[in-house]
């Protein structure tokens, strides 16, 4: 068979799946764009109003408005704390089951499943009970009781944001062990006999084996972060007193629903999509320029 027939072939087999992603992701992002270009509040939803079409109005409006900048200004800086976090501890674990026995290793993984497992609604609310003003583990134990944890900005931030790194680290610690174990033993072996420390092996064999590994762990954890609802509307109720504590997707739901803005709100999704593509994009340009392949 030539090339071009087996082309055909394997665009045979995709066309299934190429057609259930065209209903699931195509569609509805047609539809936020659409909605993002017309004046459409609760009047025009309940058919008391006709549709405005507005163009860019939308995103005019948006990028002229001072709060959104201060929102995408937190999103940027809370998802960048996440991801690091989230890297940092995630890569630590897995250099850490690497050298321990089985038993430690097994019980490691179970407790980081039950993290990765657990609903986003349920892990927020078990980490506001542990960290509750008045009744919480934490203040029992660091006796300071009577302090909230959500009140001030930061703190909250702070809160939010170790929940996210502990439900999203099991993924980053499994994928980098699995790509750990997978480097041959022999080129370990080999940096050894030529005299290569630790360190000097962990920077010049191992990182850049796992470099296409890091990558896709990163873009992931960038895309996961960059658009937390869940954790910041359960623990911040809503987004913090007076929207202090606001990221770019709970701004999105209350422009949406809380003000009966959809309009806004799509075109709002729309920057986030575009963001998040963006970031994908230029990933992997920079993974096919290295000459690696996922």
């Amino acid at each position: 068979m030539t090339a071009k027939g087996q082309g055909r072939t394997a665009f045979a087999y995709l066309a299934p799946a190429l057609l259930v992603l065209g209903g699931l992701l195509a569609y509805p992002i047609y539809q936020l764009v659409l909605i993002s270009l017309y004046d459409y509040g609760q009047e025009q939803v309940s058919g008391g109003a006709p549709l405005e079409f507005l163009g860019l109005g939308n995103y005019q409006k948006l990028l002229g408005d001072q709060q959104f900048w201060g929102v995408f200004g937190q999103t940027v800086a809370f998802a960048a704390v996440c991801v690091v976090g989230t890297l940092l501890v995630g890569a630590f674990l897995a250099i850490l089951a690497t050298r321990v026995r089985t038993w430690v290793r097994m019980t490691l993984f179970l407790a980081a499943l039950g993290a990765w497992s657990t609903p986003a609604v349920a892990g927020s609310t078990i980490w506001l009970f542990l960290f509750d003003a008045n009744f919480g583990f934490v203040n029992e134990v660091l006796g300071i009781q009577g302090f909230s944890w959500t009140f001030d900005k930061w703190t909250a931030f702070g809160l939010v944001a170790a929940q996210v790194i502990w439900c999203s680290f099991p993924f980053v610690m499994v994928t980098l062990f699995a790509g750990i174990k997978a480097i041959p033993g022999e080129v370990l072996e080999a940096a050894a006999l030529d005299g290569a420390s630790a360190f000097r092996t962990a920077w010049s064999v191992t990182l850049p084996l796992l470099k296409p590994i890091i990558l896709v762990v990163t873009i992931q954890s960038i895309i996961w972060d960059f658009k937390v609802f869940t954790q910041i509307y359960v623990m911040t109720n809503g987004g913090g007193i007076a929207g202090r504590n606001l990221v770019l997707n709970v701004y999105a739901y209350q422009q949406a629903f809380a003000a009966s803005e959809y309009g806004l709100g799509a075109a709002i999704g729309v920057v986030m999509t575009v963001l998040l593509l963006g970031i994908t994009m230029f990933y992997l340009r920079a993974l096919r320029r290295s000459g690696e392949v996922l």
